[in-house]
């Protein structure tokens, strides 16, 4: 069984929260994942290979070397003062595309077969920085997500993007209140200094602490660099690190090495930080296509994306300060409630929320 997630040589599964108690989920290539069904003998991945460009990466000292097994001794609290950005050295600036001319991106693009990547070009954007999507070939040769919300890649030996958990049922009650879960996956994080004045990331790990969930915390590289501690502290509490790039981008509108980089930097911050050599991605604004599926299954990376969103981002008071109404997200999680308790529910789900929106709620 191959994992997503490995911390030297621990077995890391993705964690679900079910009526209060603690489940794994493995998912894995040959699992039923992302779809009905797996993916056909015919069309079977292509073998990764392991990411040796990051072999001399040396992690910060003070990581854990396993998962906390008793939850009384999980940490909480404020994060430690003792861990400083300003010991990562050689990184690009932090929320901005990276060079490609590195040579550490460089010997990446080398490690890659391109003749297993899709010849497809770039897609164009808008000014705002939103893919332009009018004028392509509605067959989707390519699998784009954002045009047809495609999770089936059409190129071969690529496997299915995981979107929701196989299992019907994998939601979570807490404390007896009507707080779902599923799998909890949460995006943009950690949280830096600037976009919080104190505390930053601890609120949202001591609440998933108290209610003893786990959750995949999909890392932008950036923000690791700026706030180390918490990724830390993520990895001390049990949850399970998967990168969401480096500086954030629409990924199909950028080129080959673009994506390299952006990959490749947030795999080896992640791996500094924590000693985590990851194995799962999504990408920003669900935007892929089977050329970045690609490039992302050579690097050792499995599409993560979701089957359902609360829209949280979009929400008043917080970050972004959105219009959409409370009463819209809440009735979401209700109709989620209700497709629970008819027994209409096909499988489990894989919720986006915004960890940004979340810790506003939490300190609120």
């Amino acid at each position: 069984m191959k994992p997503f997630l490995a911390i030297d040589t621990l077995v890391l599964l993705f964690a679900a929260g079910a009526l209060g108690k603690q489940q794994h989920i493995a998912i894995t290539p040959s699992a039923s994942a992302s779809s009905a069904s797996s993916s056909s003998s015919s069309n079977s991945p292509f073998p990764q290979s392991s990411p040796v460009w990051l072999s001399n990466v040396q992690p910060m000292p003070g990581n854990v070397k396993a998962y906390p097994s008793d939850v009384s001794k999980i940490p909480t609290g404020p994060l430690s003062k003792d861990i400083k950005s300003q010991a990562l050295k050689g990184y690009p600036p932090p929320s901005k595309l990276p060079p490609t001319n590195s040579p550490e991106v460089q010997a990446v693009i080398k490690a890659i077969d391109w003749s297993k990547v899709p010849n497809t070009p770039p897609r164009k954007t808008r000014s705002d920085g939103y893919v332009i999507t009018q004028g392509y070939d509605e067959s989707d040769p390519d699998c784009w997500w954002s045009v047809s919300r495609c999770v089936k890649p059409k190129y071969p030996g690529l496997p299915e993007d995981v979107v929701y958990c196989p299992k019907v049922g994998d939601w979570g009650l807490v404390s007896m209140t009507v707080f779902l879960y599923a799998l909890m996956t949460f995006d943009d994080g950690p949280a830096t200094p600037e976009e919080r004045e104190t505390g930053v990331e601890p609120e949202l790990y001591n609440f998933l602490a108290k209610h003893q969930q786990k959750a995949d915390l999909f890392y932008i590289g950036s923000n690791v660099f700026n706030a180390p501690a918490a990724a830390q502290r993520a990895l001390a509490d049990g949850h399970t690190l998967c990168s969401h790039t480096w500086s954030h981008p629409v990924m199909t509108a950028q080129s080959n090495e673009v994506v390299v980089a952006e990959l490749y930097w947030s795999l080896r911050v992640i791996k500094e930080t924590t000693g985590v050599t990851t194995r799962c991605w999504r990408p920003p604004y669900g935007d892929v296509d089977d050329r970045v599926r690609a490039i992302a299954w050579q690097m050792g990376l499995r599409t993560i994306l979701f089957d359902d969103a609360n829209f949280d981002w979009d929400l008043p008071g917080g970050p972004g300060s959105g219009k959409l109404p409370t009463s819209f997200v809440d009735g979401l999680f209700e109709k989620w409630i209700q497709s629970l308790n008819n027994g209409t529910d096909q499988h489990g789900h894989i919720i986006l929320e915004s960890i940004l929106r979340i810790l506003h709620v939490l300190a609120n």
